[in-house]
């Protein structure tokens, strides 16, 4: 499988991934599954079957590992520099007639389209057949009840993607006071503080609401309450040692 994309020019694989609605095949040899947040409670019945059935089961070491005890399939784990290799030996074995299951953390359509495309890409071009999506609990929808802001009322953006970000900025400039802002950040360049900083640049008031859920679902679970200019002073850096809040956070800011 070849990796001839840039995405901070395209093709983006998450384009790849939502061209095109799924095709309806119950006997669909691949499903890309929403393990949830990362707690087993999560994980619907519906993905643990697929996992459960899978004779090959791929991911990112740090999402097989919250599943690896409910299979016997064999498990390929990869990391962003093998990726590419890994899913096409997960693709391969698909098309010589295994079942495979790709696994993904949270809901695969919260920030998942870019691995999902890869992982459809790999399974075009061996022949392996569709993928389908199952998805799952996210965490960004446990902080959106902890901080109950109804979904209908929220704007979602992602920050946790490769590529140009500009637009998904803007969007939350143009909501922020107006709309429950609900975000998933980029560790660590766009960690809450910074995300913040830019909301109070672009006009939001210090004094809007916001929450940082961390760790959601685990025993580790911490929900941070603040507002909007104390959040901001935590802006800058871009490593762990630069800001108070772990990788594994979700930002909400509650509207005026």
């Amino acid at each position: 499988m070849t990796d001839d994309y840039d995405l901070d020019s395209g093709p983006d694989p998450a384009a790849f991934a939502a061209r095109r609605p799924e095709a309806v095949d119950p006997d669909d040899p691949i499903h890309a599954v929403g393990i949830g947040p990362g707690n087993p409670e999560f994980l619907t019945p519906r993905g643990r079957r697929a996992i459960a059935e899978a004779d090959v089961v791929v991911g990112f070491e740090t999402v097989v590992e919250f599943v690896a005890d409910l299979t016997d399939a064999a498990l390929l784990t990869c990391g962003y520099r093998d990726e590419g290799e890994t899913l096409a030996r997960f693709a391969d074995r698909v098309a010589s007639g295994e079942r495979g299951t790709a696994v993904l953390m949270g809901d695969p359509n919260h920030s998942g389209y870019q691995f999902l495309g890869k992982v459809e890409r790999a399974a075009e071009e061996a022949g392996a057949g569709p993928v389908r999506v199952v998805p799952g609990i996210s965490a960004l929808q446990m902080a959106a009840s902890r901080a109950r802001t109804p979904m209908e009322d929220t704007t979602f953006v992602t920050l946790h993607k490769s590529g140009d970000l500009s637009a998904d900025l803007e969007r939350l400039r143009r909501d922020v006071g107006e709309r429950h802002l609900l975000v998933l950040p980029r560790p660590y360049d766009l960690m809450p503080g910074d995300v913040a900083a830019e909301l109070v640049d672009a006009g939001g008031a210090d004094a809007l609401p916001a929450l940082v859920c961390e760790r959601l679902t685990h025993e580790t679970e911490s929900v941070t309450e603040t507002t909007l200019g104390e959040l901001a002073e935590h802006a800058g850096g871009d490593g762990s040692d630069e800001t108070p809040f772990s990788d594994l956070s979700v930002l909400v800011v509650r509207r005026a």
